[in-house]
């Protein structure tokens, strides 16, 4: 008698992180097709049964059971109350490697300088349940509406201030806008649903696709690096030179030669290599990385 197939529902964002989460997906292994012609995504793997949704909506999938698990943003869990277990968290955003924030923006000559001076006011946004919390706390009453897009045109026109989330502030700047303050940070994390995740095999499955995701993550900020050097140099060449405080060495052919190899931050590299031939090495090579698992 054949055994079922095994297969692992998955949810990927759709929208402004999807291209992104594709990227990563692709560097840790699992390289997917997107059709226009088709809901349901290509993956060149058959355990995997890949579903593009908006971030906005995965956590509630993921909780209910119609997804096993999911990549989404920490801010929509939290804006969805959702019950889910927590695999990992992801540095990569949308535009950049920096965490996104939700903040409280208003337009640049506002008088309002404070959640205080919120009272009575209007505010838009999408993250409707966290703007309220975040009033509730520090006790504001003001009415909040949800914004369905173009939030930053409202502010000038619409309502007093809004809620939005941004990566380095520059949109919201040309817009002529002020932020006030930072309601939420928020991080991409892999999700899985509580019943999903006590299921040895699917639990297996999703915390080797983590790791590997997690690999690919590392491995962009770094790089490997060769080298051979004189024996007789190499003890001060490792104490002159901390980040390569622990490398492999190894014996070349030619007597008195060890070979160096060893993984470093990709942006001490332009200083490094001056260093390292002023040390006595020679041949360096550096070369990227596709996956770090430590």
């Amino acid at each position: 008698m054949n055994k079922a197939k095994q297969v692992l529902r998955f949810g990927l964002p759709k929208g402004s992180l999807q291209d992104a989460t594709l990227e990563k997906m692709a560097k840790a292994g699992y390289h997917i097709t997107v059709s226009s012609r088709s809901y349901v995504p290509y993956v060149d793997d058959p355990e995997l049964e890949i579903r593009l949704i908006r971030a906005q909506e995965i956590s509630r999938y993921v909780e209910n059971g119609h997804l096993d698990c999911g990549i989404t943003g920490y801010d929509w869990i939290q804006e969805n109350g959702s019950q889910v277990h927590e695999v990992g968290e992801f540095q990569f955003n949308k535009a950049t490697r920096q965490t996104a924030r939700w903040v409280l923006a208003v337009p640049e000559d506002s008088p309002i300088k404070s959640v205080k001076d919120l009272q009575g006011k209007r505010i838009a946004t999408e993250l409707v349940n966290q703007t309220k919390k975040y009033l509730r706390q520090n006790k504001v009453k003001a009415e909040v509406e949800f914004s369905w897009g173009a939030t930053e045109m409202k502010a000038h026109e619409l309502v007093d201030a809004i809620v939005d989330i941004t990566e380095t502030g520059s949109s919201l700047r040309a817009n002529k806008l002020r932020i006030v303050d930072t309601l939420l940070s928020s991080t991409p994390r892999l999700i899985a649903n509580s019943t999903a995740w006590k299921d040895a095999w699917k639990r297996k499955k999703i915390e080797t696709m983590a790791m590997l995701l997690k690999g690919a993550l590392e491995a962009e900020t770094k790089v490997g690096l060769k080298m051979n050097i004189a024996q007789k140099n190499l003890a001060s060449l490792l104490q002159s030179l901390p980040a390569l405080r622990n490398p492999t060495v190894s014996n070349l052919s030619l007597e008195g030669w060890v070979a160096v190899e060893t993984i470093i931050d990709e942006h001490i590299v332009r200083e490094l290599i001056p260093a390292l031939k002023a040390a006595g090495a020679e041949g360096i090579i550096e070369y990227p990385l596709n996956k770090v698992v430590y």
